[in-house]
């Protein structure tokens, strides 16, 4: 049971990958994009995953990378400052504690670099079947002639291919939370330093900061909806999507928009969670998002990953060779901490979780006794 096929390159498929490895397995990521994939907004390492990424020999690395915020601004609709706050900020939370703030490309790379000698990476590609046996699971490629693993995880994302092929179609398991967010990147032409700006006008609105040496900057539009009909891969249609329903909102919207324009790491979704009974079937598990996302008003979809992967690893380093004992012990394990940090998505509706919910769930799971903290 050494030889392990991961479908997804992002944050939670190289995790495993960094863990698996110092459990002496073989793991091959499989990723549909034709190189690592760039773009993509500020991400959380909070709490026990920092515990994670030190294991991962990643936290160095990631705290030299870590965002530098000295605060942020919130306009009203017109862009008039309403308050401003040195103490936090939306995107990260309180400014004063260890947790890191880092780019999600930075993120990658860091995971990557630790992998490269170890692992095989496999991009351009995507899984288009599984057949499973005693033996092991028979993959099908779009490109790639078919090969045989012992397990396949599933780490690609909310609309996972994995989890389609083997537990069914996405609507089974997606629970829309009436948002929708785009982000995408551009010059800083409003010369931020460190600092984010944050505009709400009814139900859409965007936010703004600075990243890369205060030489680029990170754009979010957000605008409440229910579910769209779109073609996921269609970019110029999800750019049409966001500038009609943003129309109407003030200030920097106009140049905001142009950017998005040309923009060519733009991103859209909507803001949802996935909700499933289980996570594993014979020879195949989902890990982060594809089992779990908990979306990203929680705050902690990348913490989910870091320390679900380090779980999974775990797990199946001390199974020896059963890898169904493995699964069950790895999902007993992480649901707990999984429901936790979903509920902060939807404690408080269009803001943050309080603190004291953060704090908690953050830090409610053990990695050594294997018992739920606090």
């Amino acid at each position: 049971m050494k030889n392990i096929l991961i479908s997804g390159g992002s944050i939670a498929g190289p995790a495993l990958a960094c863990s698996l490895l110092r459990h002496g397995f073989r793991p091959t990521i499989v990723e549909r994009a034709p190189e690592p994939r760039r773009g993509g907004q500020a991400v959380d390492i909070r709490g026990v995953a920092l515990d994670v990424a030190g294991r991962m020999d990643i936290l160095t690395g990631a705290r030299a990378l870590a965002t530098r915020m000295r605060g942020m601004s919130v306009l009203d609709g017109d862009g008039n400052e309403v308050m401003r706050t040195t103490e936090a900020t939306y995107s990260s939370g309180r400014l004063d504690n260890d947790d890191i703030e880092i780019m999600r490309d930075d993120l990658i790379r860091l995971l990557m670099d630790r992998t490269r000698d170890g692992v095989e990476y496999v991009f351009g590609d995507s899984i288009t079947a599984v057949e499973q046996d005693g033996h092991g699971a028979r993959v099908a490629f779009e490109r790639a002639e078919p090969r045989t693993f012992d397990l396949v995880v599933g780490a690609d994302g909310l609309h996972s291919n994995v989890r389609r092929l083997v537990f069914g179609e996405e609507s089974r398991f997606i629970h829309h939370l009436g948002t929708y967010l785009a982000i995408f990147r551009a010059d800083n032409f409003l010369n931020l330093d460190d600092w984010q700006m944050w505009l709400r006008d009814g139900d859409k609105g965007y936010g703004i900061y600075p990243a890369r040496g205060n030489t680029e900057l990170q754009i979010s539009f957000g605008f409440g909806s229910s579910p769209l009909d779109y073609d996921h891969r269609d970019i110029e249609q999800q750019k049409r999507i966001v500038a009609e329903q943003i129309t109407g909102l003030r200030w920097e919207a106009t140049r905001l928009l142009e950017a998005m324009w040309k923009a060519h790491d733009f991103y859209f979704d909507a803001m949802a969670q996935i909700h499933m009974d289980r996570w594993s079937d014979d020879r195949v598990v989902l890990l982060g998002d594809a089992a779990h996302c908990p979306s990203p008003l929680s705050g902690q979809g990348t913490s989910l990953a870091l320390v679900g992967a380090h779980v999974l690893a775990e797990e199946l380093g001390g199974a020896g060779g059963d890898h169904r004992a493995a699964f069950a012990r790895y999902e007993e394990r992480m649901r707990p901490f999984v429901e936790l940090n979903q509920a902060l998505a939807t404690e408080n509706p269009g803001a943050p979780a309080s603190e004291e919910s953060v704090e908690r769930a953050k830090n409610a799971i053990s990695l050594d006794s294997r018992a739920l903290a606090g």
